[in-house]
């Protein structure tokens, strides 16, 4: 599933006419880079939710011929994160599925796909939630102090009070939908649900290599073209 739902406020003057979906960055709209990741990982259909600039963002989906596209549609009222999931649970089957929010972005190392180690790396016996995390050092875009301590295991317990954490959850996690079921319908973050998680030592965490780009405002879209330019 892709969030495409958000209403980009970080992002302005950029989503004044648009979703943050279909702000460019090197050339192309950010949610074409995710789903480009996303199909090179094997994924064959993908659940966008809609909300802001709803038509265009389906508009452009049209287009995208290599990967079937369904619509959790959004438009009556923002759910967040976790709202989302729960509204989109009927399209999402029963298997294991992968998250990911348009503003993730990320250069990876030849012949080392990111998500496809973490694909490789969920064990559902162990784990509710995978979470993709980013090493502060090699993360740009991002501005916070980090978000979890991660342990040998893999298992995670949030920075909380602590003034730093070497981990910043990098915008993709993998989960049971079958874990949905049980989340309330109206408008929350899925944040709770992981704090649920860790508490229980079943929120996990893969680090991935390469430089995760948080592409969330203007200055954080400029910093990630310039670096992209440095690949070309």
């Amino acid at each position: 599933m892709v969030m495409a739902a958000g209403l980009g406020t970080r992002m302005r003057p950029l989503t004044l006419d648009r979703p943050k979906a279909l702000v460019a960055l090197a050339g192309r709209p950010l949610i074409d880079h995710v789903l480009d990741r996303l199909v090179a990982a094997g994924v064959a259909r993908v659940v966008v939710n809609v909300h802001a600039f709803a038509d265009a963002v389906e508009t452009h989906l049209k287009g995208r011929s290599d990967v079937e596209v369904v619509i959790s549609d959004e438009r009556g009222a923002l759910l967040e994160t976790g709202g989302g999931l729960k509204a989109a649970r009927p399209l999402l089957g029963e298997e294991p599925i992968l998250v990911a929010n348009v503003d993730s972005i990320w250069i990876e190392p030849p012949g080392r796909p990111v998500l496809d180690a973490l694909i490789a790396a969920w064990d559902g016996a162990r784990m509710d939630d995978l979470l993709l995390l980013a090493p502060i050092d090699r993360s740009l875009g991002f501005d916070g102090p980090g978000d979890f301590h991660r342990a040998a295991d893999g298992r995670l317990a949030h920075r909380g009070a602590d003034a730093a954490a070497a981990f910043a959850q990098a915008g993709v996690h993998m989960l049971s939908p079958r874990l949905i079921d049980a989340w309330p319908s109206a408008p929350h973050s899925v944040f709770a649900h992981w704090m649920d998680m860790a508490a229980q030592g079943r929120l996990h965490g893969a680090v991935m290599d390469g430089v995760w780009m948080h592409v969330g405002d203007p200055a954080a879209r400029e910093a990630a073209e310039a670096r992209l330019a440095l690949e070309r």
